[in-house]
């Protein structure tokens, strides 16, 4: 389990968006959604790690600790980047480097991981890479 989702950073890091269908099933079902906006669908996920490495040049998430237990891996991770590309759901991109803390939580089956959830600071990510704060409803 835990090697399913160590190759599936590791292909994230190393920016082989071909080869995430090894590690991630085609209907994996993502409940927080990379970010925020892509629809319930599959393949959905995958467009939303493309846009996401398209929008941070530089990008890699550090994989701090594995944990498995039957079917669920969680990992505690430190996604590190710096905001140089567009994103559809980004402001603009500042140029401004981040490091945040980052908690997955993945279900696999069949060597794949077929459902995902993540929490991260996202309120850290805004005040390092220079983002105005979003407007609530």
């Amino acid at each position: 389990m835990k090697q399913v989702v160590a190759g599936f950073f590791q292909a994230v890091n190393e920016r082989r968006l071909e080869d995430l269908p090894r590690h991630v099933a085609a209907d994996v079902v993502d409940h927080n959604k990379i970010i925020f906006g892509e629809p319930d669908e599959p393949g959905a996920a995958f467009e939303g790690f493309r846009q996401q490495l398209a929008a941070f040049g530089e990008f890699a998430m550090r994989v701090d600790a594995l944990v498995a237990e039957g079917d669920t891996v969680v990992a505690r991770v430190a996604a590190i980047g710096r905001h140089t590309g567009f994103h559809p759901r980004m402001p603009q991109p500042t140029g401004r480097s981040f490091e945040v803390e980052q908690m997955w939580w993945f279900t696999v089956a069949g060597e794949r991981i077929t459902e995902i959830r993540a929490v991260s600071d996202r309120l850290g990510m805004f005040v390092q890479a220079g983002w105005d704060w979003p407007e609530v409803a």
